[in-house]
Order: structure tokens, then sequence, then C-alpha cells
């Protein structure tokens, strides 16, 4: 009796030792991403299907649950070049920080988006601090002047924002930099720079205006790799009279994104790298990881 007791025993143990890690595994939770969707010519889609995008976590592919317009509010720090390099340029700057502006003001899903301008001439200083104002914004960009004398410290200034989404526990953060091709000054490595960008789970897009000319390795690296390892998108024009449809161009794809929503397993061990790609010829997509909230949050 003891003997079929003790056979009986270890057969519910080795059922509930099989059971119970397929049962985790089973049960999955929810991810999303921030999705831009460009057609051939470059213009957001209207619509977007589950079946039009691929999501992968490190190789792995993972199933696209729904995809909704993007509705939640950005927190969006636009960093301005007004070092004396961008001097010739501050006319159609303002033009062009007022078109994207009114563009980011009229998100068709009618959210209200805070945005910050930052000058980055000497170093980063504050234009107008977060706001959903539009007209203060937009008179912050007509104050907008170059500094004789000066260079960019760009990279400094993506450092400081990303301290700032940091202590707002910013839940959408976007970086949208607008630099001339004059002299970087910012004593950073681009390893110290993209470390807290990819921390703080911002887009960071860049529109760079003039020939190219500056030699900084440090900013070169950060500028592409920052931008492609965080769904943003690197513009560069020679006329500063394209800087207006430029601008809001990447407003325009900034206030038509998706929210793309995956399955995820349950796994002790998260993903190094996300990435979205398209199932679709002609359509070009990029995403950006949402940030998780905190644990507090969530009860």
């Amino acid at each position: 009796m003891k003997h079929h007791r003790f056979l009986l025993s270890a057969a519910c143990a080795a059922v509930v030792f099989i059971w119970l890690p397929s049962a985790l595994f089973a049960q999955a939770e929810q991810r999303s991403l921030f999705v831009s969707a460009l057609d051939q010519s470059g213009a957001p889609v209207a619509a977007l299907q589950p079946r039009d995008v691929i999501v992968r976590e490190d190789k792995a592919t993972r199933e696209v649950l729904s995809i909704t317009p993007a509705a939640q509010p950005m927190q969006l720090a636009v960093l301005i070049d007004n070092s004396q390099a961008a001097e010739p340029y501050i006319r159609d700057y303002r033009a062009a920080l007022t078109d994207f502006l009114n563009v980011i003001g009229a998100d068709p899903t009618g959210t209200r988006h805070e945005v910050s301008l930052i000058t980055i001439a000497e170093r980063p200083t504050i234009n107008t601090d977060y706001t959903t104002d539009l007209p203060q914004l937009i008179k912050g960009a007509q104050r907008i002047f170059s500094m004789p004398g000066s260079g960019s410290y760009l990279l400094d200034g993506i450092m400081e924002v990303c301290k700032g989404f940091k202590k707002r526990e910013a839940s959408r953060p976007v970086i949208v930099a607008l630099v001339s091709e004059g002299p970087e000054l910012s004593d950073r490595h681009y390893t110290t720079v993209l470390e807290p960008l990819r921390e703080s789970g911002a887009a960071f897009h860049v529109v760079v205006i003039g020939r190219p000319r500056n030699n900084d390795e440090d900013r070169s690296v950060v500028l592409s790799q920052g931008t492609s390892e965080t769904g943003g998108r690197y513009d560069t024009v020679l006329a500063s009279s394209a800087l207006p449809t430029r601008l809001k161009q990447v407003a325009t794809e900034l206030t038509h994104q998706f929210r793309v929503t995956y399955a995820r397993p349950q796994t002790l061990i998260p993903p190094e790298k996300i990435t979205v790609a398209s199932a679709k010829q002609g359509l070009t997509v990029r995403g950006t990881p949402m940030k998780q909230p905190r644990e507090q949050d969530r009860r």
C-alpha cells in the first residue's frame, strides 16, 4: 500500500512539473510600439492592418494583435541649432518651426501634445518649456536668433533632454533636432549619448541643413545610429527654403502614427532588440517601443 501511494504521489508531482512550465509559457503579455507607415511617396498611409507589419523580438516573430491610431500625448523636445553657422537660416527656421507646430497642434486624433523648444548654441537653453499652448510655442519660435561666435552643443542637448524625460516619466518621448553643419563643441563620446537616448525610450528625428562639412565623428554616429535605432528619420536639406516642407513632413508623420500591439510570451529574460518591418511591398515602416508603466501604476 505504501509503495502504491509513493508511486501515485510521484506521478502527480511529475504531472505538476510538466504542466506548470507549459501553462506559464502559454500565457502571453501584450506590448506595443508607436509605428510610422509611409507609402512610396513618403506620405503616411491612412490605414494599417496587422498583416502589413512584422514585429520581431531579437529573431523571434511575434503575433500582431491590433493596430489603432496613436492617441497618446507626445512629450516632444525640439532642439534648435542657433549657433553662428545657422545665422543664414534663421528666417527659414522660424517659418519651418511655425508650420511644424501648427501640424502638431492639429493632430487628427484630437490629442494635445506637450512641446518644448530648446536652443543649443553655447549651451542647451530652454526657449519655451513644455506646454500644449500653441500660440505660446509659435511666439517662442519667432524669437529665435543666432548667437555670433558660438558653436553647437547638440550632444549635450540630447543628454539634457533625456534626463528631463526620465524626471517627467514621459510615456511617449520624442526628440526632433534641427541642426546646421557648423562645428559641434560638445565634449561627449557617442556611447555616453546613445546610452541615455536608448534608456529614455525616445524616438529621435533629425533634419540637417547645409552641405556636409562637419567632421565630428561622435556627432555623426549619434545622428545615424540614434535615429535608426529609435525608429526616427534622418533628413538632410541643402537649401534652407526646403526646411518648412521637410519639418512639416516630420510633424505629419508624428501625428499619423499607429499603436501596434503584439503578444509576447512570458519569459524571464527580456529581448535585447525589438524591430518592426514591412510585410507589404511599397510600404516603409519604422517603430519605437512603447514605454511600460511602472509596476505601481499598473495596480
